[in-house]
């Protein structure tokens, strides 16, 4: 059943299952950074926003103690919470300057579901506003949109959100996005493909639905939210 846009502004997205097929993100992001993460060190460690990150890294309270002068101990310590599928802000900001590099030399070319960029059009011609909320950086969702197989959707999207603005699970994070968007909770469809992300933005008082796409996980309880396959099941009617 089509999921209604009456009474909507505002069109917040995850990314990994919803945008993007979770495969891309594991097995060739997750394994760029991977294979990348070395040289990348080695050739700017001793800038000062990567040494922040490293900091960030050391100073998040679930963290194993790694050294931090030692790119040995950095790599081992990447690797494990890529492993860990962690959602480390140090980590996440690393990872997109390592992108950014692949983005750049065209090693990189993200991938999108067919429906995203033609609904990102339609979207906009309706005047609704659409945002990102991941927990990958704000700067790897920016060079994901903008080096896309289907071109470049940034100029499609208003909004970007990271952990920065809060946990995804946590209703205060939904909140405060809605504040800076400018738009009433209420105004806004948040979707996803984790139930648990969706159940903290209903609590803030957004509308929801969930993502099921090819290689999403199972969720508990899918029935208590809309349920969508594709971006053409959102309609404004």
């Amino acid at each position: 059943m089509p999921v209604s846009l009456d009474g909507i502004r505002g069109i917040l997205l995850d990314i990994e299952g919803t945008t993007t097929p979770i495969a891309f993100v594991h097995d060739v992001l997750f394994s760029y950074a991977r294979q990348r993460v070395r040289d990348y060190l080695a050739k700017h460690f001793n800038e000062e926003a990567v040494r922040a990150d490293i900091q960030l890294m050391q100073n998040e309270p679930d963290s194993e103690q790694f050294d931090v002068d030692d790119v040995d101990s950095i790599v081992a310590h990447v690797n494990r919470l890529i492993d860990l599928d962690r959602k480390s802000t140090g980590l996440k900001s690393l990872q997109g300057k390592i992108w950014h590099e692949g983005y750049s030399d065209g090693t990189l070319r993200a991938q999108v579901f067919a429906d995203v960029a033609p609904a990102f059009a339609r979207w906009r011609v309706a005047g609704l506003i659409v945002s990102i909320f991941s927990s990958g950086s704000v700067l790897a969702q920016q060079l994901l949109f903008a080096h896309t197989e289907a071109g470049d959707l940034t100029p499609f999207i208003s909004h970007y959100f990271d952990t920065g603005v809060g946990k995804k699970g946590e209703a205060a994070s939904y909140r405060r996005i809605a504040e800076e968007i400018g738009i009433e909770p209420g105004e806004v469809l948040f979707v996803s493909d984790v139930v648990s992300e969706l159940a903290a933005a209903r609590e803030a008082g957004m509308k929801t639905a969930l993502s099921i796409r090819p290689g999403n996980q199972p969720q508990a309880s899918p029935e208590q939210h809309p349920i969508i396959h594709s971006f053409d099941e959102i309609s404004n009617s």
